[in-house]
């Protein structure tokens, strides 16, 4: 990996579902190393307007070029939120990418349906949690058990309706993109993968991970992040 200049722009690294910030806790250091500013967005995950609005927070904070990157759930976000003119480039990692009008529910459908979706249910205030052994087989198959059982301790909630919430915005229509595929994922679909990076015309890597690529190979996802760096600042 080359260092970004100074003047390079800003990641904005957006979570999935069951998941929070530290989810990208190995691929930070090494933007950061390269001289890259980055935060990572703590986002409620009750639904896509609350994602979005806490997503926008941090982005109305930057001033300069933005890349935004969307793990799993987190490319919806994205989706919606990447209209916003600071926003040069997207990096969807195993995410969703929504058009406009379709939810991330829609592209769910469209596939069948991987394990990891037999492993979700609902808890006892009607929202959704992800078993134990969905995360130990279904999600982070590829890392130490034990690494998945803090993932499972540590998931917060997903609002009951979030998947079925619709994108207004697909900023993937008029965006640079990168797409990392995880070609052992067994809680997102690995064909819808392949056609979103297609549909989306994007400069796409293909990973033998599991959905959490950005911690069983932080370094390949971070590669393809500063990629999309490089590119917005020779802009």
């Amino acid at each position: 990996m080359t260092a970004s200049p100074s003047n390079s722009a800003t990641v904005i690294l957006v979570h999935g579902a069951w998941g929070d910030a530290s989810s990208w806790r190995s691929v930070i250091p090494l933007l950061q190393k390269q001289g890259v500013s980055v935060v990572a967005v703590q986002n409620p995950t009750s639904s896509l307007s609350a994602d979005v609005e806490a997503t926008r927070h941090v982005l109305n904070e930057i001033d300069g070029p933005v890349v935004l990157a969307g793990h799993s759930w987190g490319g919806t976000v994205i989706t919606e939120v990447g209209d916003d003119p600071k926003v040069k480039a997207l990096v969807f990692v195993a995410a969703f990418a929504p058009d406009v009008g379709q939810s991330t529910g829609d592209q769910v459908a469209a596939h069948p349906a991987p394990p990891g979706l037999g492993e979700v249910s609902s808890d006892r205030s009607g929202s959704y949690m992800m078993s134990v052994s969905g995360w130990i087989n279904a999600v982070a198959q590829d890392l130490p058990e034990q690494d998945a059982r803090v993932l499972a301790a540590t998931q917060p909630p997903l609002g009951a309706g979030t998947f079925s919430d619709k994108v207004s915005k697909a900023a993937w229509t008029d965006r640079k993109n990168w797409y990392v595929i995880s070609t052992e994922d067994r809680a997102v679909s690995v064909e819808l993968q392949r056609e979103l990076a297609k549909k989306l015309s994007a400069c796409t890597i293909e990973l033998k991970a599991s959905h959490m690529s950005l911690l069983s190979q932080p370094e390949a996802v971070a590669s393809v992040i500063l990629e999309a760096v490089s590119d917005v600042s020779a802009g």
